[in-house]
């Protein structure tokens, strides 16, 4: 099955830029209720994933002088990001996409060129395999008659 089936295309999708302040990432992430948000680099291309982990342990790390209050001075670019979210190609196959989506809860999509085009939620991944599962035990409850 082609992946494109299960994108979520990119203009429905929450993103930043790494000139996003620390307090739009934050309003963003909260209006949302997204615990993670793809970033883009100023071509569209895909650049890194931004978790809530990522901005609790950079002001946490920063000894008190960054606060909400004042996370408007400071730019997403200086956040270190913790976790390597991997991107998929859209040519990939759904095996590439199911390894991504154990260990991600969503993976970006990018073209041929790494341009950003979406992603694909674990979720869905989780109820394409499902389909597969709920078939197994018709299956093997008449093999086992025998």
């Amino acid at each position: 099955m082609n992946i494109a089936f299960f994108l979520l295309p990119k203009q429905e999708v929450v993103c930043l830029t790494w000139d996003s302040t620390l307090r739009q990432t934050l309003e963003r992430m909260e209006y949302h209720r997204y615990t993670a948000v793809p970033i883009l680099d100023k071509d569209g291309q895909y650049a890194g994933t931004v978790t809530e982990g990522d901005l609790l342990w950079y002001m946490k790390n920063s000894d008190g002088q960054i606060t909400f209050e004042n996370s408007s001075r400071f730019s997403l670019r200086d956040v270190p990001l913790r976790m390597e979210i991997k991107p998929v190609s859209i040519e990939a196959n759904m095996e590439d996409l199911i390894n991504l989506a154990k260990v991600q809860n969503f993976v970006p999509v990018v073209d041929d060129m790494n341009r950003f085009i979406g992603i694909v939620r674990r979720s869905q991944v989780i109820e394409y395999c499902e389909k597969f599962v709920s078939r197994e035990p018709a299956a093997e409850s008449s093999g086992a008659s025998s």
